[in-house]
């Protein structure tokens, strides 16, 4: 079992197999979404040929959504996933916002919850999409003043209460809807079959990765991990690597790498952050140069897999900066991932 060759094939970095965004994200299950712009073309880049449109509409028609899931971070996922996937993360998610507001001294009583969320609701009802100035204009003809950041954590909370979801796509600003008029309302998924639907999403996309790397990337804990992964173990194919066991799932590629890629890959992508055993691809005395120990990620450049650099997306040219001197990347190569995501 190679990892980082059939990494790439499951990741949809080499040879990609589909041709829509929305069905990257079906294939990912989640995927990071940290910076606004970069989002677009983790996923694009993904299909056969990355389109700003196609993903435009399907973002636009609730088919892919944005918000805080898995880790309480930003991620994508399929508008139909939106539900039981809060449900899987709802308790930590909420946990760990509850922890970050007492850091920052913020209480908010549960009658305050509400009726912001009414609010929200409210506005939403008669405007379809809102910012967040639009709510905070909206708090204040109600003679409501309060802060950015407190603003901020009402606004998750009704993301978690499953209130909001993402609303349409602006080039720079987040906007939100009413998850009740913008998602399909599907049946409640059981937890065990979700936790199972979420295990054979991640290995299929990620693997080969490790029990490690799938309590990392979910979030939840590790007996729910272990527990999803046993319901789904007769559909993983496990190997031995450096004194690990990985897995991956029968759905994925192992066969069909060809030499000679060239990648350049977006901040936070899934790539990197989707796992704990990051060395497969990343040299340890090269990691203070994709992420640092405040979980910041930078753009890369990866060679058949590996990280050999650093590129600038707000450069025209890219900036490239490799770690040691300039490998045989084909000049080509690189002049044509610039100028598909220059598009977007």
């Amino acid at each position: 079992m190679n990892p980082v060759s059939t990494r790439l094939l499951n990741q949809q970095l080499a040879s990609p197999q589909f041709k829509e965004a929305a069905e990257v994200v079906s294939w990912f299950g989640a995927m990071q979404a940290q910076e606004y712009r970069l989002m677009r073309w983790a996923v694009s880049m993904r299909t056969k040929r990355p389109s700003a449109r196609d993903f435009e509409t399907a973002y636009n028609e609730g088919r892919i959504v944005r918000g805080h899931l898995f880790r309480t971070t930003w991620q994508l996922v399929l508008g139909e996933d939106w539900r039981w996937m809060l449900d899987l993360c709802r308790v930590n998610a909420l946990r760990g916002l509850a922890g970050w507001m007492k850091s920052n001294g913020v209480s908010i009583p549960a009658a305050e919850q509400d009726s912001m969320q009414l609010i929200f609701s409210d506005f939403l009802s008669k405007n379809r999409i809102a910012l967040k100035t639009s709510f905070a204009a909206a708090l204040a003809e109600k003679g409501i003043v309060m802060d950015d950041h407190r603003l901020s954590y009402h606004i998750r909370l009704a993301e978690y209460s499953g209130l909001l979801c993402s609303g349409d796509l602006f080039p720079l600003k987040h906007s939100y809807a009413l998850a009740e008029q913008k998602l399909p309302r599907l049946n409640p998924i059981p937890r065990d079959e979700a936790l199972s639907l979420l295990a054979r999403k991640y290995f299929r996309s990620h693997g080969p990765a490790t029990l490690e790397d799938f309590v990392w990337w979910s979030g939840l804990g590790i007996g729910e991990c272990r527990e999803a992964m046993d319901s789904i173990r007769s559909e993983l194919i496990q190997g031995q690597r450096d004194g690990l066991t990985f897995f991956r799932h029968q759905d994925g590629r192992s066969r069909g790498f060809r030499s000679g890629l060239v990648t350049l890959l977006p901040s936070y992508d899934e790539y990197l952050i989707g796992y704990k055993s990051r060395h497969i691809a990343l040299r340890p005395d090269h990691s203070h140069r994709a992420h640092n120990n405040r979980g910041i990620f930078w753009p890369v450049i990866l060679l058949d897999g590996e990280v050999v650099g650093n590129w600038t997306p707000s450069a025209a040219d890219g900036a490239l900066d490799f770690f040691n001197g300039r490998p045989a990347v084909p000049d080509e190569a690189i002049e044509k991932q610039l100028k598909a995501f220059h598009s977007f």
